[in-house]
């Protein structure tokens, strides 16, 4: 079977990645579970020919030096997929993530439209989307980038490791840049976009202290950032970023941080009750008055879970409130309410209380 063929098999059964290691059978990530996809082991004479396919001349010569590689790599008609190509025990590995281009892909980002609309319209500041590895960030940026390519005309540039959705421009006017292509690094292609003529920065990932200073500085200077961090919720996301910056300068970023921040969102992919794929769950944080205050005085940061409690009618939300929520709508079961939660004891108290509930609705 030809390689492409193989993925197009693969992405036709709903896989998000791939893994393809010598010595093993080829494995592939179903709803969020890796499992085997061939019955043949592979052989380190496909995954070196995978050098060949996947890798043009600058990519080779990356590998030949460093052993490892990141990419991209299309399948007109099919998806793009975001690949590391790395040696280990002498041989090639490669691991493929499905990045669907398709818009329709967008629509089903987990996120409230008025939330959406709430970032889509801001003028400036910085927008960040947090979680783990693989719990759909990319997607819920592109869905709201998507949202201000419609409704609004502006000048949008993105810089992504690899580009994952493909913009083309409606009303604003789209330039994506993509790491190790177009650009060397994130924050020297951060502080060149500011001399594009901006309306709008997407920044793939902060990573460094160099990144995180230019995205404050461009939202400070009027621009929208929006970008993602490794983080699991708000709190975390806000200790996060100020520790990027040295010692002596963390009481001025986090006045900036304070005075630009516009939103958090939070997210982790979770396995729907019976096994029929995943659902975000989420944590939403605006940069209302009091969330500025909280975020500003570094004594009071803990104080963050109350204020997202306290702000339901402002578009918040908790995490943990929102997965008593898909517990009480049977999207998850209780076991993976209490493991993915930030406070196993508030989600048993919450989903305790729904589970009291229950029974009485029923009989209304």
């Amino acid at each position: 079977m030809h390689f492409n063929d193989l993925l197009h098999n693969l992405v036709e059964r709903g896989v998000s990645d791939v893994h393809l290691h010598a010595g093993m059978p080829g494995l592939a990530r179903i709803h969020g579970r890796l499992e085997p996809v061939t019955e043949a082991k592979i052989t380190p004479k496909f995954t070196e020919a995978l050098l060949d396919v996947l890798c043009d001349e600058t990519q080779l010569a990356a590998f030949r030096t460093r052993h490892q590689v990141d990419l991209a790599y299309s399948v007109p008609g099919l998806a793009r997929f975001r690949v590391n190509l790395f040696r280990q025990r002498g041989s090639v590995s490669a691991v493929l993530r499905v990045i669907n281009s398709d818009e329709s892909a967008l629509e089903v980002v987990n996120l409230p439209q008025e939330t959406i609309e709430y970032f889509r319209d801001q003028e400036k500041g910085l927008v960040l989307v947090t979680g783990a590895t693989g719990r759909g960030k990319s997607t819920t940026l592109a869905r709201i980038v998507d949202e201000i390519n419609q409704h609004h005309a502006k000048m949008i540039v993105t810089v992504e490791d690899p580009i994952e959705y493909l913009h083309r421009s409606k009303r604003s006017a789209v330039v994506q840049r993509e790491l190790g292509v177009d650009a060397r690094s994130f924050s020297e292609a951060l502080v060149a976009a500011m001399r594009q003529d901006p309306d709008v920065i997407l920044i793939g990932e902060i990573r460094d202290h160099a990144t995180a200073a230019a995205a404050l500085s461009a939202a400070q200077t009027g621009h929208l950032v929006f970008s993602t961090l490794h983080t699991q919720d708000s709190v975390r996301t806000i200790n996060r970023m100020i520790e990027l910056f040295p010692p002596h300068e963390r009481d001025t970023a986090r006045i900036l941080f304070a005075e630009s921040l516009v939103g958090i969102v939070s997210q982790r992919l979770l396995p729907r009750a019976g096994g029929s794929g995943r659902v975000a769950a989420m944590e939403i944080l605006k940069g209302t008055l009091r969330i500025k205050d909280l975020v500003r005085d570094e004594e009071r940061t803990g104080e963050l879970y109350d204020a997202l409690r306290d702000a339901k009618l402002d578009g918040m939300q908790l995490f943990d409130d929102h997965l008593a929520e898909l517990y009480a709508g049977g999207v998850i079961t209780f076991e993976t309410g209490m493991a993915a939660a930030t406070s196993a004891q508030a989600f048993k108290m919450a989903a305790t209380q729904v589970d009291v509930q229950r029974p009485s609705a029923a009989a209304n």
